[in-house]
């Protein structure tokens, strides 16, 4: 494997040598949880090579970089993401429960977001000209849906994906020959992100993990349905919405496509409606990063969302038997607004409310470090099953460089900088001083 950078080095000298002893077998260890989804141990070990080369400092994190640092063939590394057989839906399956079972919190939040990686060509399963997050505009990428969770602490957040699914685009969906050369599974389809999402947090408690709210953005918020089958599994959430996003102050006194009895445009509501008007704005501080607090004022009130349901054809829209929150939230320093939108009941707090809203950053933090420290967005692959076991070898190693953290952390020592520390500016940074140990490179120089 490659060399180490100084400044990890550095790190290392400040650990000490039980701490160093202690790490060197933890991955092969942690890794035995997932070994019955391997019928052969050669292939299992493939796994440990895998992600001890996105661990590394190779300079891209794909297979062949990663293939050479190992001495592994290329070719068979290749094959073990596309090819060998092994669960890898049961190792995702694995993953959530270890997080049931080690990281279950009251305060849990799930977070649901698409991520944009941009490539070139046109063979990466899923790719074409669509919103790419990360490029911030149209581009040629592939996107992922993903559930992040998180215990959501002020200070020192734990914070794992818990799921990555791959975003089929409806042009790939129309073409089965590009398909089934892609290997994507007949099963899988074009299906919105909300759908999958939904999913996703379905799957996430059926395996023990529960969330005290899901948090996402308006390309979630935005969908009536979506909200729909948070009610029926009895998730509460809040979410982004546009400010086009409609629903009533009141329900209707009739039926009717007159504009005076039509749903309402958000931003209308809480500019003209006496539900909004006749409220003191109130000032609220909330964290939005790591950077620290920062302070809005906000207004709410429990409004009727157009229920999709029951619309059909040239009917008029019907409202929500249930009402829920509409907030309104002004930034003074930046002019900026926001609506979101929640299904908590009326007696959760607002300031509750507005916290758990702004705690998206747990993902893009995540995501953040995942393609800096993982590989997490370094795919090189053509085939749809090599790119899940990429994003779930690329997790596997997210999760256990934040569970060595917890784990050093809890050690309180004095002589380890950060260790037991709850006041550092980029708490949960799924340290990495783990790595040297782990591919056996610093024990010299210690």
């Amino acid at each position: 494997m490659c060399l180490l950078r100084a400044d990890i080095l550095l790190e290392f000298q400040k650990m000490t040598s039980d701490q160093i002893a202690s790490l060197q077998p933890a991955l092969a260890q942690w890794l035995e949880a997932f070994r019955s989804c391997f019928p052969r141990q050669k292939t299992f070990r493939y796994l440990e090579k895998y992600i001890l080369g996105l661990l590394s400092d190779v300079s891209r994190k794909s297979i062949e970089p990663i293939a050479l640092a190992a001495g592994v063939a290329v070719r068979t590394l290749q094959e073990f993401l596309a090819f060998f057989r092994w669960d890898d839906q049961r190792a995702s399956q694995q993953l959530i429960r270890q997080v049931a079972a080690e990281y279950n919190h009251a305060e849990a939040i799930g977070v649901l977001d698409a991520s944009g990686h941009p490539k070139q060509g046109s063979k990466t399963p899923g790719v074409q000209r669509q919103w790419c997050g990360q490029t911030g505009k149209i581009d040629n990428c592939v996107v992922g849906q993903h559930l992040l969770y998180s215990n959501n602490d002020p200070k020192n957040p734990f914070s794992c994906v818990l799921a990555s699914d791959l975003f089929i685009p409806k042009d790939w969906a129309n073409d089965p020959d590009r398909c089934r050369e892609a290997g994507i599974p007949e099963d899988v389809r074009h299906r919105p992100k909300w759908q999958i999402g939904l999913e996703q947090v379905r799957a996430a408690n059926r395996e023990g993990v529960t969330f005290s709210f899901l948090v996402a953005d308006e390309d979630y918020g935005k969908v009536p349905l979506f909200w729909f089958g948070l009610d029926e599994m009895g998730q509460r959430a809040i979410a982004e919405v546009p400010k086009n996003f409609l629903c009533w102050p009141k329900p209707p006194a009739y039926r009717s496509k007159r504009s005076e009895y039509a749903p309402k445009r958000v931003d209308n509501v809480t500019g003209h409606s006496p539900l909004f008007y006749r409220q003191s704005w109130r000032t609220v501080q909330v964290k939005l990063t790591t950077r620290g607090p920062c302070r809005w004022k906000i207004k709410a009130a429990q409004v009727h969302l157009v229920d999709t349901r029951t619309k059909s054809g040239s009917q008029p829209s019907t409202p929500t038997d249930r009402t829920y929150w509409l907030i309104v939230a002004k930034n003074p320093s930046t002019g900026e607004t926001k609506y979101f939108v929640s299904n908590a009941p009326p007696s959760v707090s607002l300031k509750r409310l507005l916290q758990v809203a702004f705690a998206r950053w747990h993902i893009e933090k995540w995501f953040e470090r995942a393609k800096q420290r993982t590989g997490f967005g370094s795919f090189e692959v053509r085939t749809y099953r090599s790119l899940i076991r990429h994003w779930l070898a690329s997790r596997l190693a997210m999760y256990f460089l934040a569970r060595e953290t917890v784990r050093l952390r809890g050690e309180k020592h004095t002589d380890h900088a950060g260790t037991g520390c709850r006041c550092r500016q980029d708490p949960g940074l799924e340290m990495l001083e783990p790595l040297g140990p782990l591919l056996g490179l610093v024990g010299g120089a210690l």
